[in-house]
């Protein structure tokens, strides 16, 4: 699932994510795209708090792709 959420200030990259995990069916990943530095913050502490990890990626000087996956749990 790719969220371009490019222009959005804070709060709304998170909150688009945390809806975004809650409708994401079995393993699909999410493929955030930011421009505004503070959700590199916000986005994948929302990620942990649901229990999905983040992995970020710089796409250029100002832009960024953050990739949000389902934590596997432990002997899966």
């Amino acid at each position: 699932m790719l969220l371009d959420v490019r222009g959005e200030i804070c709060p709304y990259p998170a909150t688009a994510a945390v809806e975004a995990m809650k409708k994401a069916k079995g393993d699909e990943a999410i493929e955030v795209i930011i421009d505004h530095a503070p959700a590199l913050e916000t986005v994948p502490w929302q990620a942990k708090r649901n229990g999905w990890d983040a992995e970020i990626e710089e796409l250029s000087a100002a832009e960024w792709k953050i990739t949000l996956t389902r934590k596997v749990a432990a002997g899966r």
